[in-house]
């Protein structure tokens, strides 16, 4: 009962509520089915350039630290093969090692391919390094 009302005045009970079709039979049925054939294929492609993009990423880091290792150990003047060996050890499968001297500096290249995943393509990754000649 409200306060403005009078008190012997009750409101009509409001009529019982008809529960809303659920399933096949409904008004939204497939809607769900739907959204889910566009969505798990987006999310799946996604996750694929995520992952194409972290063993790019990988490749970068691993090309870096082989390129470092090697100027490293060219300054120290270690002969030209190990330079090598030590470029190749932490760089990724079929990277290439180039190493050249200028007056003081050493001078390693270490280039190498990221994966491929699907459709996406191979990209070429170079990283340099160059360390002072030690005394």
């Amino acid at each position: 009962m409200r306060c403005s009302e009078p008190p012997g005045s009750r409101a009509a009970p409001a009529p019982p509520r008809r529960p809303r079709p659920r399933g096949p039979s409904g008004r939204d049925g497939g809607y769900v089915t739907a959204e889910t054939a566009l969505v798990v294929p987006t999310l799946v492609l996604l996750l694929g350039v995520l992952l194409w993009g972290t063993g790019a990423a990988v490749t970068v880091l691993q090309c870096a630290d082989a390129a470092r290792a090697a100027a490293r150990a060219a300054a120290r003047g270690e002969p030209e093969e190990t330079v090598r060996r030590t470029a190749l050890a932490l760089a990724p499968a079929g990277a290439e090692v180039n190493g050249e001297r200028e007056e003081t500096l050493h001078r390693v290249r270490v280039t190498a391919r990221t994966p491929t995943a699907g459709p996406l393509p191979a990209l070429p990754v170079a990283t340099e390094a160059v360390a002072h000649v030690e005394p």
